[in-house]
């Protein structure tokens, strides 16, 4: 029998104990680092990972239910056992209630410790297992959801289980290992190199462990162009190169702080330079991946939104364990774990991130978020619907732009969302979407990113469609209190109307529109509208900013899981939620399309009727050659220049690009006193552009020739390289 002998030399009789449990729980939550007596760093380890799986409350209801409906051949009622297809294998639930089990076996405050009966119903469990092994048509089944249960048993009980049927669940177990088909670099790797580490901790197998934990450390690495950590902070899971960072990234980043914790101040504590980017990881990557660093959102997420919960907020545990660990950014850790914790109210989020990897561009203030996602020739536009899942995603890469004022906008919107108007995306209305199997695409331009200052930001898309006779040139500028969304180039062909959604999300309250000089509420219902001024509705403001045909729909909607999630596990039933829907009707057979609005986050009523969009913002350009804006208060022009050309800035200050770029301008007068700039394309070396006055901007990647006769500023920058392209030069 293999014993977990807790009196052996060097270890604590203790450990086991009630008292042991509570004084590394209370530590754990405090974030104090737990001072103990001498105990091999192993041990300490082992003991850590115990506690951790102890860490949750006991159930009893829910024990009783377990002990007196199993089967005498150990297995459940409600479980399917002959279905081990992917989108099947309901025998997770078989697992997953041993380890429920288990938990309760060892848990010192549960009235079930150390109980014959529950030590038989898990024993029962695990003979029928590993009488049957189940193998699932889903490799990860196999070689992680299967052996992360059946070790955490071990750990927890497998000293006391009989010695055969231990034995016989280690092959089981074993089929986590580093040759695995799963172990690829990405978080798969990590959580199989992580199982393993726990089963060579029961196995007490020290220089193995110590092996597979150096194995760990080494995977906290930077993986630009495939598999895992981006440059950029995202993270990809597959060659594809599509934003996996709310998903999978979200395992990469758990597993490894899961053993930062376990390690720590023992031989086997991770260098403080893989603390560092696991740190940057989660803050610059996975926190600015969430509206307000808390709620998944919907442009992040791929398959899983056609998942029930799929756009939760995520709970302070990954942080509070981070700053148990280390000092390293401290106050921004503190920040996230507070508004997980104590809520959105008080955020002072301010940032616009792009994700020059992934294609993805975040933009926070403190009471709203928003995103734009895009692909070009370097990223598919969607996750393939592995699974089953997902099936209606063919256009939620193309250009969308959804808007978290709480983060509960799109929740569980998806049975029931038209999938042909995504917020932000300019999408031919087809008679049915293709079949799921077509959802993946290449993009077919290069001209797609971003240039930001870690501020501001405006976006800029050479948009054709993977999937349809369509193409656009779509831009969006940032600023503090409202943005810039702009479309030009519009061309498609055929019968079917071309949409531009501005947002489809939950009903919320009443709708209010203004057309002309008159103020109303509207009635639910579909609305057509030629001269609109402005659309309100759940704390935003919508903005005509020049004369297009929108439409407007309301009211409940009915829908079905099982139309975008066809695994056995999907509900069933019918959903009704009621859904609010703006965009413009562009026509058909469209050529020189365009749109122009702006969007006002987070205003009252009174707060729209009052705003004046020609006070604080100026259309400088919407062509298939320039999209440029400038912000009256705030002194500063964004401009994405799709080829070379001239942009006059204002009071008389006139910028002349020699070829295509983005630029992001500060102005103070006739002077430029801040700029960033960027190459979506990411052909260039350097950009080159003239200004007719005498610019003074500090930057090693910046040369400025000063033509005092011609009155001229020429001004070449050094552009970023490697897996830098595509990012910006802030001067």
């Amino acid at each position: 029998m293999i014993t977990y002998n807790s009196t052996a030399k060097g270890r604590l009789p203790s450990f086991g104990s009630s008292l042991f449990i509570g004084v590394f729980l209370f530590f754990l939550s405090t974030g104090f680092t737990l001072a103990l007596p001498a105990s091999t760093d192993f041990d300490l380890v082992k003991d850590r990972v115990v506690a951790e799986y102890l860490a949750s409350e006991v159930n009893e209801e829910a024990i009783e239910e377990l002990l007196t409906s199993q089967n005498p051949d150990g297995t459940w009622p409600g479980i399917n056992y002959q279905d081990v297809s992917r989108t099947g294998f309901e025998h997770y639930l078989h697992t997953g209630n041993m380890v429920t089990l288990a938990k309760a076996y060892r848990q010192p405050d549960s009235k079930y410790k150390g109980s014959p009966k529950v030590k038989q119903a898990v024993s029962n469990a695990l003979a029928h297992w590993v009488e049957n092994d189940y193998f699932c048509d889903n490799w990860w089944y196999n070689q992680i959801g299967t052996p992360n249960n059946l070790v955490a048993v071990m750990l927890l009980i497998g000293d006391e289980l009989p010695e055969k049927l231990v034995q016989a669940a280690q092959p089981i177990i074993g089929r986590a290992h580093l040759n695995a088909s799963g172990a690829r670099p990405s978080g798969d790797r990590i959580k199989i190199a992580g199982i393993l580490a726990k089963n060579l901790l029961f196995l007490e197998e020290k220089e193995k462990f110590e092996a597979v934990l150096k194995v760990i450390e080494g995977e906290i690495k930077f993986s630009t162009g495939s598999r895992g950590l981006q440059r950029d902070f995202s993270f990809h899971h597959r060659v594809d190169r599509v934003n996996n960072t709310s998903s999978y990234g979200l395992g990469y980043a758990d597993a490894f702080v899961e053993w930062l914790v376990y390690t720590a101040d023992t031989r086997y504590a991770f260098s403080s330079d893989k603390v560092a980017i696991l740190v940057d990881y989660y803050l610059d990557g996975i926190s600015k991946n969430l509206a307000f660093g808390k709620y998944l959102e919907a442009g992040a997420k791929n398959r899983s939104i056609a998942r029930p919960g799929a756009l939760h907020g995520l709970d302070a545990k990954t942080p509070r364990k981070l700053l148990q660990a280390t000092d390293y950014r401290k106050a921004d850790l503190e920040e996230i774990v507070k508004i997980r914790e104590e809520g959105i109210q008080n955020v002072s989020l301010s940032y616009g991130k792009y994700f020059w990897q992934t294609e993805f561009f975040t933009f926070q203030r403190p009471d709203y978020f928003t995103s734009v996602r895009m692909y070009s020739t370097r990223n598919d536009n969607m996750e393939v619907p592995y699974n089953s899942e997902g099936l209606k995603n063919h256009h939620r890469g193309d250009g969308t732009n959804h808007l978290s004022i709480t983060g509960e906008e799109y929740f569980d919107i998806f049975p029931v969302m038209d999938f042909q108007k995504i917020p932000g995306a300019t999408i031919l209305q087809k008679e049915r979407l293709p079949d799921p199997d077509q959802i993946q695409k290449p993009g077919y331009t290069d001209f797609v990113g971003a240039v930001t200052d870690d501020l501001y930001g405006s976006v800029a898309f050479d948009f054709i469609s993977p999937h349809d006779p369509l193409k656009a040139k779509k831009s969006w500028f940032f600023f503090d209190k409202e943005y810039v969304c702009l479309g030009t180039g519009i061309e498609s062909k055929g019968k079917q109307a071309v949409f531009t959604t501005l947002n489809q999300l939950l009903l919320q309250g009443e709708v209010y529109a203004k057309v002309g000089q008159e103020t109303k509420i509207l009635e639910r219902g579909k609305h057509e509208f030629k001269d609109l001024d402005w659309i309100y509705h759940d704390r935003v403001g919508y903005f005509m900013l020049a004369p297009q045909e929108v439409e407007l729909s309301f009211g409940e909607v009915t829908g079905n899981w099982t139309t975008i999630n066809q695994q056995t596990r999907a509900p069933q039933e019918d959903v009704s939620k009621d859904v609010f829907s703006l965009w413009v009707n562009h026509g058909n057979n469209v050529r020189e399309g365009n749109y122009a609005y702006l969007i006002l986050p987070n205003a009252g009523l009174e707060e729209t009727k009052a705003y004046q969009f020609d006070d604080q913002i100026e259309v400088l350009s919407n062509t298939s050659a320039l999209q440029a804006v400038k912000h009256k208060q705030l002194l500063q022009v964004q401009a994405n220049f799709y080829q070379a050309g001239k942009l006059k800035l204002g009071n008389g200050l006139e910028l002349t690009m020699d070829g295509p770029g983005l630029l992001l301008v500060h102005l103070d007068g006739q002077n430029i006193v801040k700029m960033a700039v960027a190459d979506p394309s990411r052909k260039l070396s350097k950009m080159h552009f003239q200004v007719n006055g005498k610019v003074d901007l500090k930057s090693d990647k910046i040369s400025i020739n000063w033509d005092a006769e011609s009155w001229v500023s020429e001004i070449t920058v050094k552009l970023p390289e490697g897996e830098f392209a595509g990012s910006s030069v802030i001067l």
